[in-house]
């Protein structure tokens, strides 16, 4: 379930390209997940913000770029969530680790992962394709994207800090909220499929 902006819309074609130029942001943006994580744990903050900056930009740019020039692809579709995904987890991770946040949000969040990935099977069993994106999904995925940066700004001094880690802290509740419902609104989306295609082949 792509919960960023590469979803197709209503009646676009979905390709089966490999060099686009959204895959290519995309791409780009997993390579930096292990940058990013080696300068969160090594306290490089101000370069960290930098590549974390670059990936909600490219998020951003590939979606938009393939709804704009019908770019959207198969690939695309798996790259973008999977990108999300790693950023996510190395930050929660990374920021765990340095006590930014609390162990028990990281089990929050990363629960969620296995909650919806213990649905895959279900998926695969009745050969059903993927939910379409829901709007809730990528709302959670805004805010924990954008609540990273303003937690890490949060971790330093003067009147930028003080107005960041509140306003971080609040995407971060909103965020963590929408997460599990875009999980549970997911589950009835599979739920709902697999009981439309049991009527049908009965």
């Amino acid at each position: 379930m792509s919960e960023s902006g590469t979803g197709s819309p209503p009646g676009s074609v979905v390709s089966t390209r490999i060099w686009t130029v959204p895959n290519a942001l995309s791409m780009l943006r997993l390579v930096g997940v292990p940058v990013f994580l080696w300068l969160i744990l090594s306290e490089h903050d101000t370069a960290a913000l930098i590549v974390l900056a670059l990936s909600g930009v490219t998020d951003y740019l590939d979606g938009k770029i393939a709804r704009r020039y019908g770019l959207i692809s198969r690939l695309g579709q798996l790259l973008d969530p999977i990108a999300d995904r790693l950023y996510i987890l190395s930050t929660l991770l990374g920021f765990a680790w340095r006590d930014i946040i609390p162990w028990w949000l990281v089990i929050v969040l990363v629960g969620r992962e296995v909650f919806v990935g213990a649905l895959a099977p279900l998926v695969r069993r009745h050969r059903l394709p993927i939910p379409p994106v829901h709007f809730i999904g990528k709302a959670a995925t805004f805010n924990l994207i954008y609540a990273f940066p303003l937690l890490l700004l949060g971790e330093g001094d003067g009147v930028v800090a003080d107005v960041a880690l509140p306003i971080g802290w609040a995407f971060t509740w909103w965020g963590t909220g929408l997460y599990w419902l875009a999980a549970a609104l997911y589950a009835v989306q599979v739920q709902g499929m697999v009981r439309h295609k049991k009527a049908v082949t009965a």
